[in-house]
């Protein structure tokens, strides 16, 4: 589709034309075109396809093809089927909570490996387990997440309404909470900074200020949003095998 836009752009160039004769043109294989002329050299890349979920298919429409998803968002491959994102609002919400619940994810497939691996006890039969350590009873141990859980969501669903409201000095009075966890990259679910980016894989720190790097922060958001969903995906497969009373390990043959 490039090479025919760049060919019908060709029809109508001076080149072609006669009005300039010093003029060349020439299209390298990702879209690029190069104009050489005597005084300068321009060049200007071509809009580069939107991806689609479904590639060995052709075909617009709403199911393949969504109007509403441009591609700009980080693994936007057209995904949408039910239509939930039509609305901006509702989009930028479905993103943050996909975000979210792929990180949860992420960090439970890995404790659930880490943990039956060490204990030897499944998963979903942990907290039951004799051996297990369990220091407070089980009602201290839902009022007690269910405060701080509730704390910390609470806060985060605000500043999603409202970005960085909740970086202010008396938010944690542990911390300097506008110096350390500020949403420094500047975008929303993407704090970065000293504290979410300690090793610098993202932007890096100058005179004790945090400076993200636009080209790293997107591929790392294509990577991140690519390892939640596959976190996602295991985390329902490991639930079907809960139900048949098997382990990822015992899947796995080990």
């Amino acid at each position: 589709m490039a090479m025919a836009a760049t060919s019908a752009a060709g029809l109508q160039s001076p080149f072609l034309s006669g009005t300039n004769r010093n003029l060349l043109s020439t299209t390298s294989a990702a879209g690029r075109v190069t104009v050489v002329s005597p005084r300068k050299l321009v060049v200007a890349a071509a809009v580069a396809p939107k991806k689609s979920w479904i590639p060995a298919v052709k075909g617009g429409g709403n199911f393949l093809d969504p109007e509403w998803l441009d591609g700009s968002l980080p693994g936007d491959y057209g995904f949408d089927p039910l239509g939930l994102g039509k609305d901006p609002a509702f989009l930028k919400w479905y993103r943050e909570a996909e975000l979210i619940h792929g990180r949860w994810a992420m960090a439970a497939v890995v404790g659930i490996f880490v943990g039956q691996a060490y204990s030897g006890v499944p998963w979903f039969e942990a907290g039951a387990d004799p051996g297990a350590i369990a220091p407070f009873s089980f009602g201290s141990l839902l009022g007690t997440q269910l405060l701080l859980m509730g704390w910390v969501e609470s806060k985060r669903w605000v500043d999603f309404f409202n970005p960085e409201s909740q970086s202010v000095e008396w938010a944690t009075p542990w911390s300097r909470t506008a110096e350390n966890f500020a949403n420094a990259t500047g975008e929303q679910g993407y704090p970065g900074g000293k504290f979410f980016d300690p090793l610098g894989l993202g932007g890096t720190v100058r005179d004790g200020v945090y400076v993200p790097d636009a080209e790293k922060l997107d591929r790392l958001k294509v990577a991140e949003i690519k390892h939640a969903r596959l976190a996602m995906v295991a985390m329902l497969i490991f639930y079907f095998e809960a139900g048949q009373g098997k382990t990822p390990l015992g899947a796995l043959g080990l």
